[in-house]
C-alpha cells in the first residue's frame, strides 16, 4: 500500500466482530454494531510540537487498538475500508 499516514495520524484496519454469540447464536448484519477494535496498519511521524520538536507516536504497525465508535475518517484504498483517525483517538492498545 502506498499509503502514509502524516504527523499523528494512524491507519487503522477495523477487526470484524464474531458473528457467533458464546451460546452459539447468530447475529444478524442488522444487529451489528460497527467494530471498535482494529489492527494498525501504518503511522504518522509523530506529533510537531510549537518548538519544532517531533515526539514519536506511542502506536506502531500491528498493534491491535481500540478506539471510539465514533472515531476517524472512513477511506477506501486498494479495494480495503480503512479508517484515519488521530492518536488521541485510540483509547488503548490491547496485549
Amino acid at each position: 500500500m502506498a499509503f502514509r499516514p502524516l504527523h499523528d495520524r494512524v491507519l487503522v484496519r477495523r477487526i470484524e466482530a464474531e458473528e457467533k454469540t458464546a451460546g452459539g447464536i447468530i447475529i444478524p448484519d442488522s444487529a451489528k454494531e460497527k467494530p471498535s477494535e482494529g489492527e494498525v496498519v501504518s503511522v504518522g511521524s509523530g506529533a510537531r510540537a510549537d518548538d519544532g520538536t517531533v515526539t514519536p507516536l506511542d502506536v506502531k504497525a500491528g498493534d491491535r487498538v481500540l478506539f471510539g465508535k465514533w472515531s476517524g475518517t472512513e477511506v477506501k484504498l486498494d479495494g480495503e475500508d480503512l479508517l484515519i483517525m488521530k492518536e488521541s483517538d485510540i483509547m488503548g492498545v490491547l496485549g
